[in-house]
Formats: C-alpha cells, sequence, structure tokens
C-alpha cells in the first residue's frame, strides 16, 4: 500500500475491547491491568479517545488484539468507530476476526508513505525487511509503557497502552522516528548476513 500523504493516517494496537483481565476494577490480575473500575468505562474510554482524534475519512491501522468476546464484541466496537478506513493487522487474539467492517485484515503488511516504507505487525520482530535502510517497524502485543515503547533502531511499540489510552497520528511517529537512529539488529554479524 502506498500513501502520498501521512497526515491523515493514524495508527494504534491492543485496544482489548471487552477484556476484563485488562481492566483493573474487574481483573484478576495483580498486574498489567488498565486503571478503570469497570468494563464499561474502559470501552467507553477506548471509543471516545479513538473518535475525538480520528476524522470518519481518516486512515487507522490497528496492530491487533481489537476485542474479546467472541464476533458480537468484534462488531459492537467497529460499530461505534466513525473512521471507515480501519485496516487490521492480525493480533494473537484475533482468531475470530473476518473482513467484516475492515479495509483489510492482514497478518503483516509493509506500506509506504510519502516514500517512507514502514512494516506493521502485531508483534516486534528482531530484524525486518529495510532496516539498515531506515525502515520503520511499528508493533504492538507488548503493552509497554511510554518509557520503553521505543525500541533498537526506529522501532516502536504503538500500543494504547504506552500513550495513554490514544492512537498514534502517523505524524507524530515520523517526528519520533527521524530522531531515532538507524541500527543494525543485535546478533554478531558472523550469524547474520545482512550485517
Amino acid at each position: 500500500m502506498k500513501f502520498k500523504n501521512y497526515e491523515n493516517i493514524w495508527v494504534c494496537s491492543d485496544p482489548h475491547y471487552n477484556h476484563r483481565n485488562i481492566c483493573r476494577g474487574v481483573s484478576t490480575w495483580e498486574s498489567g491491568t488498565r486503571d478503570y473500575d469497570d468494563m464499561e468505562s474502559m470501552n467507553n474510554k477506548l471509543v471516545e479517545n479513538i473518535n475525538k482524534s480520528i476524522n470518519h475519512n481518516d486512515i487507522l491501522f490497528c496492530l491487533g488484539d481489537w476485542s474479546f468476546g467472541g464476533r458480537g464484541s468484534v462488531s459492537e466496537f467497529r460499530s461505534q468507530i466513525d473512521c471507515k478506513n480501519i485496516h487490521l493487522i492480525l493480533g494473537n487474539h484475533d482468531k475470530h476476526i473476518s473482513m467484516d467492517g475492515f479495509r483489510s485484515v492482514n497478518n503483516y503488511l509493509e506500506i509506504k508513505i510519502d516514500g517512507i516504507k514502514m512494516v506493521l505487525s502485531h508483534y516486534p520482530i528482531a530484524s525486518w525487511n529495510g532496516l539498515k535502510r531506515g525502515s520503520i517497524h511499528l508493533f504492538g502485543h507488548c503493552h509497554l509503557p511510554t518509557e520503553h515503547k521505543l525500541r533498537e533502531g526506529k522501532s516502536m511499540d504503538v500500543g494504547f497502552d504506552g500513550n495513554n489510552m490514544m492512537p498514534y497520528s502517523m505524524k507524530e511517529i515520523i517526528s519520533i522516528m527521524n530522531t531515532q537512529p538507524i541500527s543494525s539488529i543485535s546478533v554478531p554479524s558472523s550469524i547474520d548476513h545482512h550485517q
């Protein structure tokens, strides 16, 4: 996919709509939860933050773990989002998702925005296409806090948990990535022939 302008493009990961265990008020988990008293509050905040940031004709790439609770939960969440152009990268909890309501559904996606190559996946990967040429790798899955969202090279966790439950604008991501050095992977060059 190629785009000429990044002004109307957004990215996020791991909304986990309707996921009880990630909501502190109703979870049995002792850590890794969001500070909400109930599911309704957490779900409403996700919908509110997406809709106040992203316009109807904008483009949103969601890098997985859309929702919990089966197909009904998928469509319930999707029906509340105003953006009509959502591309979903499948996460480990998205086994029940089909194309319904999404522009595309992929396991992995490479896009180019204004000449900048990006590799989108749910999982962080150690070496991605174009790594040594400055391509950007965006991922989710890890629920990293803000201070740990940047990884080696031009790689970043774009999950809701590391951004105050907000999606990222592509303009913001490109600005952040412009300050990141191009890097190689952390394995000896004798192991990786791409070095």
